[in-house]
């Protein structure tokens, strides 16, 4: 018998994945690479980047530790942390309730692709561009804002929001909700879509309220989907730039100053620090892997302790049943 030859797709997928590879490698793990490897020269000035040195070996954690001990940069980390804060805590809330609200089997909403697509648009617009409104938006002296106070009569004067620390943050922190909240919900509307639909009619049919079923059904299912939405906000928000840049340069008195922005400073401007700004890069990778992985480990905790409470609760039942 003649033997047919059998023939293999995976070359092909091997030559499909190159362009990300390639681009990968350029783009992503090289610029990774020396941005450790800055964090250990003396790299400085406009001509830093080709022209640098290792530092002595008692002197190689210098610039990790110039950064650390920086006033300014542990300010901006104080800052990035309340900024993420402000911003996450109403953002995970709205979209929980929305997300009740789009997946209630009781309260059937018409028309929930057009309300889908409007809470998620700020999402599809860049930030820069919604920094830059805003700012037009709370101009001062003159802006829709300060207008729109002063012809209700909840003014007198025109008030420069800009100068003043927590109405900057609160801005701030509200553009970052106001982008994020819709993209939140959709993922949370995925994760509900994916719970086994016959446990809410088992519940249902318990007389279990709306209510009951959201709490006892919904959320145990959607620890999964909260996780990656706490842990993927968490590293958006520490790497926040746009906005706080954009919308008040980190001012004022460098109060909305992200690490983002305080490492744009140290490479990007003054004595163009490279070495600096590469060493408090690489921090806040370590910061965020950290934070990270103790989410991750805190949600590992509350499961096991589930199981263990579900297996004690079982040895109970069983123990009367046999009583």
């Amino acid at each position: 018998m003649k033997k047919t030859k059998s023939f293999s797709y995976a070359k092909y997928g091997y030559l499909f994945s190159i362009p990300f590879v390639v681009a990968y490698l350029i783009f992503s793990l090289y610029p990774t690479i020396n941005t450790v490897v800055l964090g250990f020269t003396d790299a400085k000035g406009m001509a830093g980047l080709t022209n640098w040195h290792f530092l002595p070996f008692e002197d190689l954690f210098k610039n990790f530790t110039t950064v650390l001990n920086a006033p300014t940069f542990r300010k901006s980390l104080v800052n990035t942390m309340i900024l993420w804060i402000l911003n996450f805590i109403p953002q995970i809330s709205l979209a929980l309730l929305l997300t009740a609200w789009f997946t209630s089997k009781r309260n059937e909403l018409r028309g929930q692709g057009f309300f889908k697509v409007v809470f998620y648009m700020p999402n599809i617009i860049t930030a820069a561009s919604i920094a830059i409104l805003f700012k037009a938006l709370f101009a001062y002296p003159v802006g829709p804002v300060n207008s729109l106070l002063t012809n209700l009569g909840l003014t007198d004067e025109a008030i420069n929001f800009t100068t003043m620390v927590w109405p900057t943050r609160g801005i701030i922190a509200f553009i970052q909700f106001w982008m994020w909240y819709g993209n939140t919900m959709i993922v949370l509307v995925s994760g509900v879509l994916g719970i086994n639909p016959d446990l809410y009619e088992a519940a249902e049919l318990d007389g279990a309220t709306s209510s009951q079923m959201f709490w006892k059904i919904t959320m145990p299912n959607l620890k999964t989907i909260l996780l990656y939405t706490l842990i993927t906000s968490m590293i958006g928000g520490l790497n926040m730039y746009d906005i706080p840049k954009l919308f008040n340069d980190g001012n004022p008195a460098n109060s909305t100053m992200t690490t983002n922005v305080f490492i744009y400073k140290q490479a990007f401007s003054g004595s163009y620090l490279y070495a600096r700004a590469a060493a408090a890069s690489v921090i806040m990778f370590i910061i965020i892997a950290i934070l990270s992985v103790l989410v991750f480990m805190m949600f590992q905790d509350s499961d096991k302790k589930m199981e263990r409470a579900a297996k004690r609760a079982a040895k109970r039942a069983a123990k009367k049943e046999v009583g």
